[in-house]
């Protein structure tokens, strides 16, 4: 099975990005970063909200958009406040890729005008922007993940002081 790749494009908050990768980390997601980014690889905002999942992390970085569809086949499927359907209304299959925008401008409208039937949206009140990209972000992975039966993740938790009956 083809591991399912979340695709940041020009990321600007770094906690959001370091959230972001211990979410794909911790569901064995790859992560593809598309320049140009608000910050540095370095930063330690973005190590630390990622901490110690990072030996964990497939990460990928690409200078540009260009750059990333030149090297990605896809499936693509674009998450924006603007779509016209649910991103539960999707079957999403291996080895997909989950594509969201910068936090204060989402993805360019041309490119969601050109793939108008891969454009979802986490459904919101009227008056509501936007939810945080890195919610938004774990709500698309889990809902793709759900889909395949959460396949390859363990999915009992253990007890430290006691045992499960």
């Amino acid at each position: 099975m083809k591991p399912l790749n979340i695709v940041l494009v020009e990321p600007q908050i770094p906690q959001n990005t370091g959230n972001i990768s211990r979410t794909c980390a911790a569901t064995g997601a790859r992560l593809h970063l598309v320049g140009p980014m608000g910050f540095t690889v370095d930063d330690k905002k973005l190590k630390r909200a990622g901490l110690d999942y990072w030996h964990l992390l497939d990460i990928t970085y690409y200078e540009e958009l260009t750059d990333f569809f030149a090297r990605n086949e896809g499936p693509f499927y674009y998450f924006t406040t603007k779509a016209p359907q649910r991103y539960t209304d999707v079957a999403y299959p291996d080895g997909a890729y989950l594509v969201f925008g910068r936090e204060d401008a989402g993805l360019p409208e041309a490119l969601l005008v050109e793939n108008q039937e891969a454009c979802v949206r986490l459904p919101m009140i009227p008056d509501a922007r936007s939810l945080n990209l890195s919610n938004t972000v774990a709500v698309g992975v889990y809902e793709a993940l759900r889909q395949r039966d959460f396949a390859g993740l363990l999915d009992t938790g253990r007890l430290r002081g006691y045992e499960w009956k």
